[in-house]
């Protein structure tokens, strides 16, 4: 059994889309769209398999995204090598996106840095 993919609403679908393909190197599909009911997505593909379908409908509410609550709190792309977490650490960074960790090896072993991304969704880069 394997995780088919995730899925998450976004204000701007559009946007988010660019910020997935442009550091993540995400495929997408065509834009799926219900005239009815106005909902909208795209399946974003990953190297190695993984998808992500990003949505966005009317009447979103956008509560805060804290950083210790239950539920969703953030995805991990593991992006290869200590150099590349750096790397796409720092062009994060200088893009104007919060570093809230690292890089930094956690206790647990793993080579990682967290970031605040598009609208103030947590993202873990990872060897």
């Amino acid at each position: 059994m394997k995780i088919e993919h995730a899925a998450i609403y976004f204000k701007d679908l559009e946007g988010a889309k660019n910020f997935f393909v442009k550091y993540f190197d995400a495929k997408f599909n065509e834009m799926y769209h219900n005239p009815r009911t106005n909902f909208k997505s795209y399946f974003l593909s990953f190297d190695g398999g993984a998808r992500l379908e990003i949505m966005n409908k009317p009447q979103l509410e956008d509560a805060p995204k804290t950083l210790n609550r239950t539920g969703f709190i953030h995805l991990a792309f593991s992006v290869g090598s200590k150099e590349k977490v750096d790397a796409l650490t720092l062009q994060l960074k200088n893009d104007g996106y919060e570093v809230i960790s690292g890089p930094r090896t956690t206790g647990d072993g793993y080579y990682e840095s967290c970031i605040i991304a598009f609208e103030n969704n947590q993202i873990e880069i990872t060897v």
